[in-house]
């Protein structure tokens, strides 16, 4: 999402992600390497660089991330035939919905883009897409919280 809403900004360093997301920058590095490798993100090299989208965020859904970000992780514990089939039966719907959600989507929506804000209101350095730390260009047309 920090790459989604930071799309016109040009590539985001990893460090920003890792102060702004408040994780630590080792596991920035697993995630990205994870979106890099199937090609949602790509790196830019040298001073001004950093990670941006591999594709358009239309064309990214949320369901695409979350699946590639669970793989490999342990399965659900069933108890009983019908806890199994209550919970696959759940988990497609799930899936079938965030599959159809694509980051432009949830980007663009009034509360999530107010939420950024929100989240990134305390720091001294704020870009001006959602107030996050960063020293990177604002995207055009977006200089203020109110303006998003």
């Amino acid at each position: 999402m920090h790459l989604a809403i930071h799309n016109q900004a040009g590539p985001v360093p990893l460090a920003e992600i890792s102060v702004c997301q408040g994780i630590s920058m080792s596991y920035v590095e697993q995630i990205i390497g994870r979106l890099r490798r199937v090609g949602l993100v790509q790196g830019t090299p040298g001073p001004g660089g950093g990670y941006r989208l591999g594709r358009s965020p239309e064309h990214i859904s949320v369901g695409e991330v979350i699946a590639l970000m669970e793989d490999g992780r342990g399965g659900r514990q069933y108890i009983s035939a019908l806890d199994r089939i209550v919970w696959t039966r759940l988990t497609q719907r799930i899936d079938t919905f965030l599959r159809g959600v694509t980051l432009a989507d949830f980007v663009q929506r009034p509360q999530i883009r107010a939420a950024f804000v929100r989240q990134y209101s305390g720091g001294t350095w704020r870009c001006d897409v959602c107030g996050a730390l960063a020293t990177r260009r604002p995207c055009v047309g977006t200089t203020t919280a109110a303006g998003m």
